[in-house]
């Protein structure tokens, strides 16, 4: 296996609510929902940085394509990091979240590592952490 992620997958329970979140609320691109003529097929795909794309797909479809039962949301199964190269990003960022509507799950403040980090949660619950890593260095 190559050491590459080419799609994270987000679960959601209302794609709609989702979709408005990340297009219009963070500015991420997208072609909008997709799939609709088949059923569990309804998806959208939103590019990112170095060829990434993040998708967003219903709880219950992910459920029904994998066989599973739906199962209750954890927030500290996994969060999903969003470096930027400075402090004022980081507020910024985190601004930005709120108007669209996150949750605010722990403002911005220093981190142990000499940095400084918050945590939002999207309208599902998937949270994610706005940082800035002086020894990170963010293109783009």
């Amino acid at each position: 296996m190559q050491p590459r992620i080419t799609i994270l997958t987000l679960g959601v329970d209302d794609l709609d609510t989702a979709v408005r979140f990340y297009r219009d609320g963070l500015g991420l691109p997208t072609q909008g929902i997709i799939g609709t003529e088949f059923e569990h097929g309804a998806v959208a795909f939103f590019e990112l940085a170095g060829g990434l794309q993040l998708a967003l797909w219903p709880r219950t479809s992910i459920a029904a394509d994998i066989g599973l039962e739906v199962s209750p949301p954890s927030a500290t199964d996994m969060t999903i990091a969003h470096n930027v190269n400075s402090r004022e990003e980081v507020d910024a960022v985190m601004a930005q979240a709120a108007v669209a509507g996150a949750r605010i799950v722990k403002p911005a403040t220093d981190t142990f590592y000499g940095g400084y980090a918050g945590y939002f949660g999207d309208p599902d619950g998937h949270v994610w952490e706005v940082a800035w890593n002086p020894a990170i260095t963010v293109e783009g």
